[in-house]
C-alpha cells in the first residue's frame, strides 16, 4: 500500500508541475499578445473562478493561441471576427481591438475587417464592434485629430 500512496504522490506532484509550466507559458504569450488587458481579465477573475482564469491562460493562450499554424495577426483577425459575430462580447472585443494592435494590425485593417464582418453577421453587431474599436483607438490616440472618441 505505501508504494500505490507513493506513486499516486509522484504523479500528483508531476501534475501539479506540469499544470504549472503550462499556466506560466500562456500567462508569457497572454503578456505578449494582450498585455495589460489581459492580465486585468485574469485578476477580475480571481475572486470568482480563479479556474477558469486559469484554463484561459494556459488553455487559451498556451495551448491554442501559441500553435504554430497561425500567425498572431491572423488569429487577431479571427478572433475579431468571431466576437463580432456572436454580439454581446463588447468587453472581450475591446481586450482583443487592443490585442490586434499589439501584435501589429493597423487601425484601418481592424475597421477594415469589423466592416467586412456587416455582410456576414449584420449591421448592428459591425456597429456595436465598430464603436468598441472607437473607443480603443481613442484611447490609444489614433483617431484623426478633433475626433471624439465616444460614439
Amino acid at each position: 500500500m505505501t508504494n500505490a500512496i507513493a506513486t499516486a504522490s509522484t504523479i500528483a506532484a508531476a501534475s501539479a508541475a506540469v499544470r504549472q509550466e503550462r499556466f506560466d507559458h500562456g500567462m508569457g504569450v497572454l503578456a505578449r499578445i494582450d498585455g495589460e488587458s489581459g492580465q486585468k481579465v485574469i485578476e477580475a477573475l480571481a475572486d470568482v473562478s480563479p479556474e477558469l482564469g486559469h484554463q484561459v491562460v494556459a488553455w487559451a493562450f498556451g495551448d491554442i493561441y501559441d500553435r504554430p499554424g497561425l500567425a498572431p495577426r491572423d488569429r487577431q483577425l479571427v478572433t475579431l471576427g468571431m466576437l463580432t459575430a456572436l454580439g454581446g462580447c463588447e468587453p472581450q472585443l475591446e481586450v482583443h481591438i487592443n490585442a490586434a494592435l499589439n501584435v501589429g494590425l493597423g487601425r484601418e485593417e481592424i475597421v477594415e475587417a469589423l466592416l467586412h464582418s456587416a455582410v456576414y453577421c449584420g449591421m448592428p453587431r459591425a456597429l456595436n464592434a465598430t464603436f468598441v474599436a472607437k473607443k480603443v483607438f481613442g484611447e490609444r490616440g489614433l483617431l484623426p485629430a478633433g475626433v471624439p472618441a465616444e460614439g
